[in-house]
């Protein structure tokens, strides 16, 4: 039998289902008259709700960041930290200063920046003027296309001095500012105030906020069902606090088996929620997308008789114990995929009674 945890978006159908048929048509109380034992319970039946995508298994997985989810922060050049903004574990938006480093180079750039400027501005009155000269004919069109030369590669300059300045965050002081290229959580830092900046390490690395995957190893009678696309679910509960189902999909599967450990290693996306944490070992729940179905009942219904599960289906006025094949269960839902169609009605309550009385 298959793994008995489920995740929300199994039982999502049939709790909609259930929902539904909580009226009196299908949620109902039956008191058996006549002297029947079963006069003296009152049975709770609920309808089977008819569910699609059964489970296909439940295997380990660990949480992860994908590749792109962090971004190391490294400075344009060598130089001391004169501030630091954050710490470890900060949460940062794009653009936000993360630390601010004086050098030697930034000082020359900001001067070469201004010379750049200047020399533009002359080269520009020069052209004009000879342009104008050349126009009245008191001068060849030579010395004006000499100068317009001339202006054109001052222009550039000035474009390249700029793209420096703003590659390494020059400011105005010849400092540079190191900032965040992404939104998200601040995972490492390499420098304390006064300390030295190098270009060989990262002084920072941010971690995408909302970014997960989970790491799974599939075992080998798993390995040709699990599909790219398929949906999977984790279940996260604190103590004390109400199970939080996360869902996401398998992004891709090995094509190749470990000999080792006879098991596939695949990959699923999986959404940002509290819990949620990188290292984290979590039961992923994979559900087949082909359509076959079964039908949910609640968890209650289910009993073990001589070792097989039982669901107690309603037959007139009395229920009859009926071996089921259940796939998977929750807290609330049990989900069946052989012995009990949709729209049959179970018992819900005194299923110890019912139990004790069928083995009579």
């Amino acid at each position: 039998m298959t793994s008995r945890a489920l995740g929300s978006f199994i039982f999502a159908a049939a709790l909609a289902v259930l929902s539904g048929c909580s009226d009196s048509a299908d949620q109902e109380s039956a008191v058996n008259a006549g002297g029947d034992p079963l006069e003296a319970l009152e049975i709770e039946a609920v309808r089977a709700a008819e569910v699609a995508n059964l489970p296909i298994g439940n295997v380990p997985g660990t949480i992860i960041l994908p590749p792109e989810a962090r971004v190391a922060v490294t400075a344009s050049f060598a130089g001391a930290a004169v501030r630091v903004y954050v710490i470890e574990g900060q949460n940062v938006r794009r653009g936000q200063p993360l630390a601010l480093v004086r050098a030697a180079e930034p000082v020359q750039i900001r001067g070469a920046l201004v010379r750049a400027q200047s020399e533009v501005g002359l080269a520009e009155a020069r052209a004009s003027r000879l342009n104008q000269l050349a126009e009245e004919g008191i001068i060849a069109a030579a010395r004006a296309d000499e100068a317009n030369a001339a202006l054109a590669q001052a222009q550039a300059s000035l474009a390249e001095q700029r793209r420096l300045a703003s590659l390494g965050g020059v400011g105005p002081d010849g400092t540079m500012t190191l900032s965040a290229p992404i939104s998200g959580r601040v995972s490492h830092v390499g420098i304390v105030t006064g300390g030295p900046v190098d270009l060989m390490e990262a002084p920072f690395v941010v971690e995408a906020a909302g970014v997960y995957q989970i790491e799974m190893q599939l075992p080998e009678r798993l390995a040709r069902e699990v599909r790219q696309g398929m949906p999977v679910e984790v279940s996260l509960q604190a103590e004390g606090d109400e199970p939080i189902l996360v869902g996401g999909q398998i992004l891709a599967v090995s094509p190749s088996i470990d000999p080792a450990s006879r098991s596939v290693l695949a990959r699923a996306s999986i959404g940002a929620a509290p819990g949620i944490v990188a290292g984290r070992n979590v039961s992923v729940m994979i559900a087949g997308t082909g359509g076959a179905g079964g039908v949910s009942v609640p968890a209650n219904a289910v009993t073990r008789i001589g070792g097989t599960d039982h669901v107690f289906v309603r037959d007139g006025q009395t229920y009859q114990p009926r071996a089921v094949t259940v796939m998977a269960t929750t807290s609330e839902q049990a989900v069946i995929s052989d012995g009990l169609q949709a729209g049959e009605m179970v018992a819900a309550s005194s299923i110890a009674e019912l139990k004790a009385m069928s083995a009579e």
